[in-house]
């Protein structure tokens, strides 16, 4: 996914808008109160920059992410291919590869790696994904939250086709330039409600989103393929926190499930 490969062109679409967390498990905790992340990312700057080899500190990171129990192969390939380097500041860029989440502008962040892995491994594991080309198991992917692009190029090397939707004009501006930096343009990028997900590419094989509410907006569901598979957060009011639900779409209705504890930003209405 490196500059001098297939190239494609890329479409960014902007549509209209329409009209306390629980105690996670540090591991599933990907997207910390940004002033906790800033205050790291300050504590551990280091002044080189990029200046890593970042081919080998990957490999320790999916060294690390297998050792913590992700086991998909398929995952771990785009995790080691990915450089989540060219993904944040180059400040921050000796910290790309530790397991923690840091600040990307506008009072976001990047998860931490072993979510992201978690979140795309259940995506692989749907059983209609067996029926899918081995290099494509998410067949089209929707991803709800661009943030800086991270996870949209991860999903590029799983799916056969990802749109991504941003809330954020400028933090989908700053996406897209680090998606074409690494040479993957071929991403469908939506400036628009991610509450909405987009219609227009429907139905999805997979749906991910990097934000929870207290319920799956009805417009996924709709918008996910027989067969396919969503995975987000979503508000559990036993635990007064977010857990990752999981929801197959089958012919015989939908089955849910509830997984990890974690703590992402919450969904909002409309894009600015």
């Amino acid at each position: 996914m490196r500059s001098g490969g297939r190239r494609f062109p890329l479409t960014l679409d902007r549509v209209a808008p329409k009209g306390p967390a629980v105690r996670a498990d540090p591991l599933l905790r990907p997207q910390r109160p940004v002033h906790e992340a800033a205050a790291d990312a300050r504590r551990l700057r280091q002044p080189h920059g990029r200046g890593l080899d970042s081919e080998a500190v990957r490999a320790r990171m999916v060294q690390r992410l297998r050792e913590q129990g992700v086991e998909d192969e398929r995952v771990l390939g785009a995790m080691g291919a990915v450089p989540r380097d060219a993904f944040v500041d180059a400040a921050l860029a000796a910290q790309a590869y530790e397991d923690t989440s840091l600040p990307i502008g506008w009072e976001q962040t990047i998860s931490k790696p072993a979510v992201v892995a978690r979140m795309l491994a259940l995506l692989a594991g749907a059983p209609g994904a067996r029926a899918r080309p081995v290099r494509a198991p998410l067949g089209r992917a929707l991803e709800i939250g661009t943030g800086c692009g991270y996870q949209a190029a991860l999903l590029c090397a799983l799916a056969a086709g990802v749109t991504s939707v941003e809330r954020l004009g400028p933090l989908l501006d700053k996406a897209r330039a680090n998606l074409s930096a690494i040479g993957l343009i071929g991403i469908r990028l939506v400036h628009g409600d991610g509450r909405r997900g987009y219609p227009p590419n429907a139905p999805y094989d997979s749906i991910v989103a990097a934000a929870g509410g207290d319920a799956i907006p009805e417009s996924w569901i709709e918008q996910l393929a027989v067969g396919g598979r969503l995975v987000a957060p979503l508000h559990d009011e036993a635990l007064d926190g977010q857990v990752l639900v999981v929801i197959d779409k089958t012919e015989n209705g939908l089955q849910r499930r509830m997984h990890d504890a974690v703590h992402f930003v919450p969904l909002k209405s409309g894009h600015l």
